[in-house]
């Protein structure tokens, strides 16, 4: 095989490898392109799997583990909003809900998380959300069968500022920052 073969060859197979890393990459990374009818972006939230845990909470169906920014542990652990004062701009949390399910494995009874259904977000800025005590919300919905999220069209009303509304006092957020 002629030199100027071998070049083309492994040119064309390197370009096929970066194609078909970027396009695995850009499946994983879609979430990211999604933006809420309010305006909020899911990428404002990257790296949120990787967020403290800040709380938990369980309906009857649901699991909800809340996970904070460092901006808002920080401000948790200073005491806010216990101590009067309210959460920085910056602040950011995320609801994350899973369907539940009986463990079977577990020598007791016990529930554990099943099918991931969505993450209900929250923004604190001020300037950007002045009508909402300055939280931004949004819903991001997970489908397990296609592995993709959508940006929820009900939301915010869903439960935004106006289901906080009861929490006013502690700066809208239900919450509590659990002692470890």
């Amino acid at each position: 095989m002629k030199r100027k073969s071998k070049l083309t060859i492994a040119i064309a197979t390197a370009l096929l490898a970066v194609l078909v890393a970027a396009a695995v990459y850009a499946q994983n990374n879609d979430k990211y392109l999604l933006k809420s009818p309010s305006g909020i972006a899911f990428s404002d939230f990257k790296g949120y799997e990787d967020w403290s845990v800040a709380s938990s909470a369980r309906t009857d169906e649901i699991l909800k583990v809340i996970v904070a920014n460092p901006a808002m542990i920080k401000a948790y652990k200073a005491g806010v909003p216990g101590n009067g004062q309210v959460f920085p701009d910056g602040s950011m949390i995320v609801k994350l809900q899973w369907k539940l399910k009986k463990s079977t494995e577990a020598p007791i009874v016990v529930e554990v998380p099943d099918v991931f259904s969505q993450a209900f977000v929250m923004e604190k800025d001020s300037k950007r959300f002045p009508k909402s005590g300055g939280w931004g919300y949004a819903v991001f919905n997970y489908e397990a069968a296609s592995d993709k999220f959508t940006a929820d069209p009900k939301s915010p009303s869903d439960c935004g500022y106006a289901c906080h509304t009861p929490v006013k006092a502690k700066d809208y957020i239900f919450h509590p920052y659990q002692k470890r």
